[in-house]
């Protein structure tokens, strides 16, 4: 049996209920040539989270990024839409742009082939009057991108599903944090020596709290509720807070306004929600904070932090200082889990380490997103 096959078959026994189901072999963590398996049968086929639409404001407004061996850009058009584009030169496949920026067309480093906002090709040098050159054929390769909820998603699948089935009753749970009208403020992103889902796992669980962060966010929180069951591919949680859960213990006193409309539930508490492979984030009545994650390597993640608020609150004269300490009570948080994460990954390394299990209570999002992340993993196996 293969090293592949012998996790597939670990892999086969997460499933519900969650009381009973082991977690995810350790080697779904560490194995660089599970990760390649991954990037087959999850990245390649899922509809991938790539940032808020705001971070591209602006006709030309673009930024680049890589999946696995994938480079990819993400362009704003002079119509507004927002599209996604492989990062390939038509002519032999330099990649085009770099980083982030704005641009009023894109032109090749290499050749200066050039393409519009909307991708057709509209430039090669000398190829003007070639007889059997259609520049039709040879505008940038189209890659699927939708926007939901403010939420931008790529999918590299041609006959995947529409997002709108892939998301289900998302937009629906989601309604009262009005997530179409928030503005982004602040945008960091970094690299932590951990699994991609190790990541996203430990922004999903209570358990850890009150032994990672005793002392900065735990006694916000109080017992959260049993999670829902949702329909779509997304798992979602909702707990009680005393005071805000978007800011430290000691600077409750900066809370901004509630989110207009909410009713008495949402405004006093946090939903947290992982949609499937790689968004997460908490909505709190006052601010949401986002994680997008992807992995670099089986054991090092790339990670976005997006911190938005109320469009209505942007426009107080104390919007900034206040929204400062959201910041803060961010970092704080995540400088408190990175070590800890780091240090869990050192342990799924070693070929000792064995699957674990789950608190119904404190975990389900880790379990709902296990399961899901399971039955697709196996899915062509089973075939």
């Amino acid at each position: 049996m293969s090293d592949i096959d012998h996790i597939l078959e670990q892999l086969s026994l997460v499933q519900p209920p969650i009381a009973s189901s082991p977690s995810l072999p350790p080697q779904c963590y560490s194995s660089p040539e599970f990760l390649e398996y991954e990037k087959q049968q999850l990245f390649l086929t899922s509809w991938i989270a790539v940032g808020r639409a705001d971070q591209w404001q602006n006709a030309g407004d673009y930024s680049t990024f890589e999946m696995f061996d994938i480079p990819i850009i993400i362009i704003r058009d002079k119509h507004n839409n927002i599209n996604a584009f492989a990062n390939n030169c038509r002519h032999r496949s330099a990649k085009l742009l770099q980083g982030k920026g704005n641009c009023r067309t894109i032109a090749c480093p290499f050749h200066c082939w050039t393409y519009d906002l909307e991708g057709n090709l509209i430039f090669t040098p000398k190829l003007e009057n070639g007889e059997t050159f259609d520049y039709a054929d040879y505008g940038l390769i189209d890659i699927q991108c939708e926007l939901r909820d403010g939420f931008v998603f790529v999918n590299l699948h041609k006959n995947s599903e529409s997002i709108a089935d892939w998301l289900g009753e998302f937009s629906k749970i989601h309604a009262p944090w009005k997530f179409d009208e928030m503005v982004s403020y602040k945008r960091h992103e970094f690299t932590v020596n951990c699994n991609w889902k190790a990541f996203l796992d430990v922004f999903n669980e209570y358990y850890h709290l009150p032994y990672i962060h005793p002392a900065t966010i735990n006694e916000a929180y109080q017992e959260p509720e049993s999670a829902e069951i949702m329909q779509g591919n997304f798992a979602s949680q909702f707990g009680s807070t005393e005071g805000s859960g978007g800011l430290l213990e000691e600077t409750q006193q900066y809370m901004l306004p509630t989110t207009a409309g909410m009713n008495h539930k949402e405004a006093n508490g946090v939903r947290y929600t992982w949609v499937y492979p790689n968004l997460t984030f908490a909505a709190s009545p006052e601010a949401t904070w986002i994680y997008e994650a992807l992995p670099i390597t089986a054991t090092k993640s790339q990670i976005a932090l997006t911190l938005c608020f109320p469009q209505s609150s942007t426009k107080l004269d104390d919007f900034a200082t206040k929204a400062d300490f959201y910041y803060q009570r961010l970092i704080a948080a995540i400088n408190e889990d990175i070590p800890a994460l780091e240090n869990q990954q050192l342990g799924l390394n070693s070929p000792l380490a064995q699957q674990g299990r789950y608190h119904e209570l404190l975990e389900p999002n880790v379990a709902h997103f296990d399961f899901w992340y399971a039955e697709k993993m196996t899915k062509t196996v089973k075939k």
